[in-house]
């Protein structure tokens, strides 16, 4: 880590603390040339794996734009929303991955947003899941009474 004021390469950890999130450390820092003081913080990054071959880095407001799409017309608050973003993002970080297919992403949506709604749940899976006809639907919807019985 190099110094920002005098970009001396020797720095030393003077404090060490978790984030509030949970998922950054966040250290002092102090320059053994100029004996000045600065904050860094370190996170790990969760990246996705598209179905185009590209990476990108998880994004959270990604997750919650698509669900937001699914449940438009529907009676669900925007702290429900940024909620299941959260949960869906712990979930995939619990794994202890640092890369992740964007399947794998939709399949972590799946379960929370049925809680949430099963409605926004059906509108998601038919796109996520590809429904081709109503038989898909009629599936989904069967699975769905089984699980609620």
């Amino acid at each position: 880590m190099h110094c920002p004021f005098c970009q001396n390469s020797d720095t030393k950890v003077v404090d060490t603390r978790i984030s509030d999130d949970g998922h950054s450390i966040r250290r002092r820092r102090e320059c053994t040339r100029c004996s000045k003081r600065f904050t860094t913080v370190e996170s790990t990054m969760l990246l996705v794996l598209k179905n185009s071959g590209n990476v990108e880095p998880f994004d959270r407001s990604k997750v919650i734009s698509g669900v937001r799409k699914a449940c438009q017309g529907r009676p669900i608050k925007e702290e429900d929303l940024k909620a299941l973003g959260q949960r869906v993002e712990e979930d995939l970080r619990s794994r202890g991955l640092a890369q992740v297919r964007s399947e794998e992403v939709g399949r972590a949506i799946l379960e929370p947003l049925r809680e949430l709604d099963v409605v926004a749940y059906m509108r998601f899976a038919s796109v996520y899941q590809n429904f081709e006809n109503l038989d898909d639907f009629q599936r989904a919807i069967d699975m769905l009474k089984q699980q609620a019985a």
